[in-house]
């Protein structure tokens, strides 16, 4: 599967809507993704995988729990966090939630 143009899709979606984002496309394991981004502050993480075809997962910081949803349903939660209408909590309550990889 190619993730270029989906990232980039995800990624014009949340600029035009006034939400930053950058993408990390580095070789280092999702974990040492998190662990830098948590380190950062950066509050949500979206994750692309083999697993995402139709769907993408977001993790809060704070909670480090994670949803899986549509690209519409997540960037519509986005959204909704980052303007102060829902809280994580409200937005977990949802969407379902996701507890790890496939072993597959």
């Amino acid at each position: 599967m190619e993730f270029v143009p989906v990232i980039r899709k995800v990624s014009q979606r949340l600029r035009s809507l006034g939400i930053s984002n950058r993408i990390d496309d580095t070789s280092a394991s999702i974990g040492k993704r998190y662990s830098r981004n948590d380190e950062l502050g950066t509050p949500l993480g979206i994750t692309l995988d083999f697993d995402s075809v139709d769907s993408i997962t977001l993790r809060d910081r704070d909670s480090t729990k994670q949803v899986r949803a549509s690209q519409d349903e997540i960037i519509a939660a986005i959204k909704s966090f980052v303007e102060g209408q829902e809280t994580w909590e409200e937005v977990f309550k949802w969407l379902p939630e996701f507890l790890g990889q496939s072993t597959d």
